[in-house]
């Protein structure tokens, strides 16, 4: 069993079982959600370390002075590891929520995976979905999020990010969710806030920033002006 798995877990077979099963593990009252989508693929260590700063001293901060609580993709990985982290460095109490594909982690009493992923350990809870295959858990992302927030403010970060993360992105549109894309994080949060500048990119770019609700987070300002960012997508009503 992986150390993540001590912690408060559920598996869930449907998204339509996923109501219950979130009032099982205790959701049952609302609160104003924020979801982490993408990684931290290919940065360097300078922006690596200004990335964990954020989540230091931004985002876990936010989140635990407004009673919120956290989505993700639950492993000891990437931004995932980084909110995690940042969660025990503040001594956090937040609801830090990971949703994993079942075929990617060691269960008890189950075949072990090929592959085994670590979970992160400084997660509250973990939300098994079924699958063997990364992507599987981006529409389970987007709607877990709407069931913890039940009508309360909720925005995603986009950090860094590949193929699977635009999925991320898509599906959180579906669930008419901002997405605040870390500009100088790289990659597909690069691309997207070079579409919302007019430059000359990909389709798939395009059609993600035409929904209006990808927005631009520059990690490089300051820590009071991004704390304010991400506390007024948290706080509207």
């Amino acid at each position: 069993m992986s150390d993540g798995l001590t912690k408060p877990a559920i598996r869930v077979e449907s998204l339509k079982d996923l109501s219950n099963a979130m009032d099982e593990l205790g959701f049952n009252n609302p609160r104003s959600v924020l979801v982490i989508l993408g990684g931290a693929g290919k940065m360097s260590e300078t922006d690596l370390s200004r990335l964990r700063s954020l989540f230091v001293n931004v985002l876990a901060p936010v989140v635990e002075k407004l009673g919120a609580s956290v989505v993700d993709g639950g492993t000891d990985f990437g931004v995932m590891q980084m909110i995690g982290q940042a969660r025990a460095q503040i001594q956090g109490t937040f609801d830090l929520i990971g949703i994993t594909p079942v075929g990617k982690v060691a269960l008890p009493n189950q075949p072990t995976p090929e592959e085994v992923t670590a979970l992160e350990p400084n997660h509250s809870h973990f939300v098994l979905i079924p699958g063997s295959d990364w992507g599987d858990e981006s529409p389970w992302l987007a709607n877990v999020a709407t069931v913890i927030a039940k009508g309360k403010p909720s925005v995603a970060i986009l950090v860094n990010g590949g193929e699977i993360s635009k999925k991320d992105v898509s599906e959180s549109h579906k669930a008419n969710r901002t997405v605040l894309a870390v500009d100088g994080s790289g990659r597909l949060a690069d691309t997207l806030s070079a579409a919302l500048h007019g430059e000359n990119i990909d389709e798939g770019a395009k059609e993600l920033v035409a929904s209006g609700l990808v927005q631009i987070l520059d990690f490089k300002e300051s820590f009071d002006s991004l704390t304010q960012l991400v506390k007024s997508y948290l706080i509207r009503e």
